[in-house]
């Protein structure tokens, strides 16, 4: 059987890009560059001590640091190094990072990312991981601009995930199938492992945080309800998993079916997920995969970008779970109107 690394894979599709072939795939080799070193660290996170900030100095004079500030750091710098974005947008930092150099500057791309989402469950040896999402740029020239990101997620070039776990597995779409590559650390590559993902139509697993159960909409307190039912006919109870890590939650529920749901709250009536770097790669993601994205009412890559940081109730994964999800919504909706 054919081993088919990363790189490999990226040229060989390059002909499915419609624009801008080779930077592109430039773009996502730089990307499977930092997700290894990210993972060397994740690892070893325990014995290394960069589960915060210890107040002690490394070898090179240097405060050690979060891991989550060492990820996205790490993602800067090989994103810079790389060349082929105009501008940085990450879950670490309040403004957009444009990127000033020569090279840059005519870069046609630029890529919004969560470094390490998660990551509060490092210290208890929980699946964490990455997402990005990658836009075309709409300025002209030189550095990008805060514009350039306030597209909707229909306007994804690309997007992914890396999960940091028992074994490291990237997933990208770039609108035409998704993919999945698990890390061999024998030869250092990423290799195929999950070819052309479809995720099933329906599931029997849901994903959310019940301890907030009280503060949840009345449509998602009834969906929880339901699934709770014992009903033969539809295979119900179905069955409750919540990590609290959105990527493996997800990703779970991508590969054996489910639905996920991060609701608004009383305490987050926007919701809390952060559309830009999160919600809508997460969703190019599962719908390329045959999957299903909203928050719950309207197809999450269709709202529109007000501000950098905005955030998002999201439902998300077998179509026929989110769609009975909405439902519940809906009712709600109409008894209270």
């Amino acid at each position: 059987m054919r081993v088919q690394t990363l790189g490999q894979f990226i040229i060989e599709k390059q002909n499915d890009f419609p624009y801008a072939k080779g930077e592109l795939s430039r773009l996502l080799r730089d990307i499977g560059i930092a997700a290894k070193i990210v993972n060397r660290e994740v690892s070893k996170a325990g014995l290394a001590e960069i589960l915060g900030e210890t107040g002690e100095i490394n070898v090179q004079g240097e405060n050690v640091k979060k891991l989550d500030v060492f990820a996205n750091d790490q993602f800067i710098a090989a994103l810079k190094a790389g060349g082929e974005v105009c501008a940085i947008a990450s879950e670490e930092n309040e403004d957009i990072i444009p990127i000033d150099n020569e090279v840059s500057k005519t870069a046609k791309y630029v890529i919004a990312m969560d470094p390490l989402d998660g990551s509060s469950n490092i210290d208890v040896n929980v699946s964490v991981g990455t997402i990005f999402s990658i836009y075309r740029r709409v300025s002209l020239s030189g550095p990008g601009t805060i514009e350039d990101f306030m597209q909707q997620g229909t306007e994804q070039v690309a997007a992914g995930y890396i999960i940091y776990g028992s074994s490291c597995m990237l997933v990208y779409t770039t609108g035409r199938g998704v993919n999945g590559f698990t890390l061999d650390p024998s030869i250092g590559e990423f290799c195929l492992s999950n070819p052309d993902i479809k995720t099933p139509q329906d599931g029997s697993m849901y994903s959310l945080n019940e301890g907030n159960y009280l503060h949840f909409p009345d449509g998602v307190k009834k969906y929880v309800k339901y699934c709770q039912e014992e009903d033969k006919a539809t295979n119900r109870p179905y069955s409750s998993r919540y990590i609290g890590s959105g990527v493996a939650d997800i990703h779970r529920n991508l590969l054996k079916g489910g639905v996920y749901i991060y609701p608004t709250t009383t305490k987050s009536p926007n919701g809390k997920l952060r559309l830009l770097y999160e919600c809508n790669p997460l969703a190019f993601i599962i719908e390329q995969a045959g999957g299903k994205a909203t928050d719950g009412k309207k197809r999450i890559m269709e709202k529109g970008m007000h501000e950098l940081h905005q955030r998002t109730p999201l439902f998300i994964g077998s179509t026929q779970m989110v769609e009975k999800a909405m439902e519940f919504m809906l009712k709600h909706e109409t008894v209270s109107s």
